[in-house]
């Protein structure tokens, strides 16, 4: 490998174009390409990458003569949801490390296709959920494993956004939610609760997921909303929509555990990621930032949460050292802390700390919710992208980034 890692992205609107912009600034990285079908997009992330990094960006609108050119380290994919599995799968089988995008999968042999990929040329892949990387999460992580909240009983979450305006106008911004909404109905964003909640009970090493149940309310919360924004007479108000406006998943581990996700972006409501965690010893809320640990809080009382991210002795060790040197990059930092652990997987050629299987589960979530739906909200099995190995997996690669352990010798 070259002294900078060379690395690609294809989807290059808002979302591709800030990973664009975020790994040109780093000084051990080389944007060597980028792709979309939108001629004007591809064009705009080309010429912002030469202006962060210099030299020479190619541009190109098929992922497949971008792959085939060669001079590729690692992909990041971060185009539509019911593009970037199959995507991903034609890079991974070119023996390139790739990197996805959040959002789920349009069917079960999508992520199976991943995952063989994967095992076929050995070229990892990573799942980039920004939000195992949040400094609150990363706290609640090492926490976890050093059983302060004792045996994990249940953890819970959510994609709780309001994102109407969004999705009514995503023909005119040339983004593909709208058609999802329209036509789908599931746990269609499950990673960012999911994402953290998988590693706090060791999901795909020692643990795994068996089976979930997904019920949906009614949708009425986007249609009222486009026919505020665009008029009764608009096209889009005699679309009839089938995304449900919350959708609840209730998924059962092998070990007992319960996960519940909640999906509710089309009523009007504050942000929230809804996270609780629950154990033998202790409980994390999220929406009252705060914590209770048998033991140590003041007898059924709630404290701050802050003061424990605050504290050397519980904060993430990466995060003490990343805001010792200047937090960088959206979404509070996350956003550069799940590409800085893409690009030194791709740099070590390594397992990454999210890896094919944990890829395939998360993007599962989405179509097996859809499946128990239309099934009367029935019961169906997870299946197992391990195919038995994670039962006894060997522990994953030692690394600042890692979500499996908290290795406090590299810090």
């Amino acid at each position: 490998m070259s002294d900078k890692v060379r690395i690609a992205v294809v989807g290059t609107s808002g979302r591709g174009t800030g990973h664009v912009n975020t790994l040109a600034a780093m000084p051990d990285v080389a944007i060597v390409a980028v792709c979309d079908v939108y001629e004007d997009r591809v064009m705009n992330a080309k010429k912002s990458a030469e202006k962060i990094a210099g030299g020479t960006v190619s541009a190109y609108t098929d992922y497949r003569a971008m792959i085939a050119a060669g001079g590729i380290d690692g992909v990041v994919v971060a185009s539509s949801w019911e593009s970037h599995g199959y995507i991903a799968a034609h890079a991974l089988s070119a023996g390139i490390y790739t990197a996805v995008e959040c959002g789920g999968a349009a069917s079960i042999d999508e992520c199976w296709q991943i995952v063989r990929a994967f095992e076929k040329t050995g070229a990892h892949c990573m799942y980039l959920e920004n939000c195992c990387y949040g400094r609150e999460e990363m706290t609640l992580l090492r926490m976890i494993k050093e059983n302060m909240f004792g045996e994990i009983i249940h953890a819970q979450g959510g994609y709780e956004h309001d994102l109407r305006d969004e999705i009514a106008y995503g023909h005119e911004r040339r983004h593909y939610r709208y058609d999802n909404y329209r036509h789908r109905n599931g746990e269609l964003y499950p990673a960012h609760a999911l994402g953290p909640m998988q590693k706090y009970v060791n999901i795909n090493r020692g643990n795994r997921m068996l089976t979930l149940v997904s019920m949906a309310s009614k949708a009425r919360g986007l249609h009222e909303y486009i026919v505020k924004s665009k008029g009764s007479d608009s096209e889009y108000a005699s679309h009839e929509i089938n995304q449900g406006d919350i959708v609840n998943t209730l998924i059962k581990c092998a070990h007992g555990e319960t996960l519940l996700l909640t999906h509710d972006t089309t009523l009007p409501r504050p942000y929230s990621r809804g996270g609780r965690v629950q154990g033998t010893r202790g409980l994390w809320m999220e929406d009252n930032a705060s914590v209770y640990l048998e033991g140590k809080s003041p007898d059924h009382t709630w404290e701050e949460f802050s003061k424990y991210m605050a504290d050397p002795a519980y904060e993430h060790p990466l995060w003490t050292e990343y805001r010792n040197r200047g937090v960088e990059g959206g979404h509070g930092g996350m956003d550069y802390l799940v590409l800085r652990a893409f690009v030194e997987s791709v740099r070590e050629r390594q397992e990454p700390p999210l890896d094919a299987y944990d890829t395939a589960v998360l993007m599962a979530v989405t179509a097996l919710s859809e499946q128990s739906i239309m099934l009367g909200s029935a019961p169906v099995a997870v299946p197992d992208f391990t195919d038995g190995k994670w039962i006894k997996r060997k522990p994953a690669p030692a690394s600042k980034y890692a979500l499996d352990a908290v290795h406090y010798d590299l810090f």
